[in-house]
């Protein structure tokens, strides 16, 4: 049965008018293609769990809305609708401004299936390692970047970063033992980015 969170509903009734429709359609539609998912409220946004790992994602701004496969990166693009992948600025589908701009409800739906599948084999997004060959090499991990592409501010930090900067984000997150340390710290990466800090502000003057 799904479970729904009561902080997702207060979200869209203070989100602006435009994007309403948006995130009810797609909280409508996630629901509707999987009957068990779990509502949940990560990195000051909505999150849709399923069968023990993230779904999917949507979240809304000023002027847009984004929505995100947490897989996005290994998921089937057959109708060729995932035009923003891992690398790219906000989520899987681009920029949303309006219901038109959303995928048809049956190819959304599919998609939603093939995701679900992923999560139902314990599927996981590749861990890419830099090379020696030089800094430029260096690739921040499928998940840490969802997380980040949901809040621009923190996608534009962290962009702005210095090279050390990001791998220590990037090592601390691929030192972590499970899976749940690595979503904490994942939240907690996004959320000192966010204000521009880097991994070990504590200890700098």
């Amino acid at each position: 049965m799904s479970q729904y969170d009561a902080r997702i509903d207060a979200y869209i009734e203070q989100a602006a008018d435009f994007a309403k429709p948006v995130l009810l359609h797609l909280r409508q539609l996630i629901h509707k293609a999987c009957p068990n998912v779990i509502e949940t409220w990560k990195w000051s946004f909505p999150n849709f769990d399923y069968a023990g790992a993230t779904l999917c994602s949507m979240a809304a701004f000023k002027q847009h809305c984004s929505f995100g496969f947490w897989k996005g990166a290994i998921l089937p693009d057959p109708d060729g609708i995932l035009t923003i992948k891992d690398r790219e600025a906000m989520g899987n589908l681009g920029k949303i401004t309006r219901l038109q701009d959303l995928p048809p409800d049956a190819v959304l739906i599919k998609y939603l299936h093939a995701a679900m599948y992923l999560n139902e084999t314990g599927a996981k997004v590749p861990k890419k390692k830099p090379t020696n060959d030089t800094r430029a090499e260096l690739i921040t991990p499928a998940d840490f970047h969802t997380a980040l592409t949901v809040s621009p501010l923190a996608l534009q930090h962290y962009e702005q970063f210095s090279y050390s900067h990001r791998k220590e984000y990037i090592q601390w997150i691929e030192e972590a033992k499970t899976d749940a340390t690595r979503q904490k710290r994942i939240a907690q990466a996004v959320e000192w980015i966010q204000v521009g800090k880097s991994r070990n502000w504590k200890y700098q003057q």
